[in-house]
């Protein structure tokens, strides 16, 4: 009978463990950004792709909840247009100042409040985006396949007080409405 306690227990020393919140593998997770433009003369620039590594963050599939942050520092731009000094100085605008202010607001994350399941591989997602000092709630559509969660959601810069950047008096500009993707991993 002892013998059948101590392997209860055991069952549910590991039963626990297991139901541990997952690291996210942060060498293998990333954002991407896709930035539009818009504008009269539109034809002459080109849209913007920018990626970041997460920098940290957790999934709990019993739980239901996921948390990741990356640094705005850390954003780069993956173009495949354009020179690498233009790609430095659109980095150079989009952390600045007048932009992401990446010295103001280093963090960017995500906390999730709720996580509802639309099938056995789509899920849910809503929760909590911090950018640029302002928090709102957004609500994403996530896949999961092969261990990796993927999803994708349209946002106004405006909503986290941005302005979408303007060059040529306002001829090329920055569509205010971007696409987040992320692709996460654990570990």
């Amino acid at each position: 009978m002892i013998k059948m306690l101590i392997f209860a227990a055991g069952l549910l020393v590991a039963a626990t463990s297991i139901a541990q919140p997952a690291a996210i593998d942060t060498a293998h997770s990333t954002v991407t950004v896709h930035v539009y433009k818009t504008g009269l003369f539109s034809g002459l620039a080109h849209n913007h792709i920018v990626l970041a590594p997460i920098a940290s963050g957790t999934v709990d599939p019993t739980q239901r909840t996921v948390a990741f942050s990356f640094n705005a520092a850390d954003l780069k731009i993956a173009d495949t247009e354009g020179s690498e000094s233009e790609h430095k100085e659109i980095e150079s605008t989009m952390k600045g100042p007048t932009v992401l202010n990446v010295a103001q607001f280093p963090m960017i994350s995500f906390a999730s409040k709720r996580v509802d399941a639309v099938n056995s591989q789509t899920l849910r997602v809503a929760g909590d985006l911090k950018l640029h000092g302002a928090t709102r709630e957004i609500t994403v559509p996530v896949t999961l396949a092969g261990g990796v969660y993927k999803g994708s959601a349209t946002l106004k810069q405006t909503d986290f007080g941005i302005t979408p950047v303007k060059v040529a008096g306002g001829t090329v500009k920055v569509k205010d409405e971007i696409e987040i993707s992320f692709e996460i991993r654990t570990r």
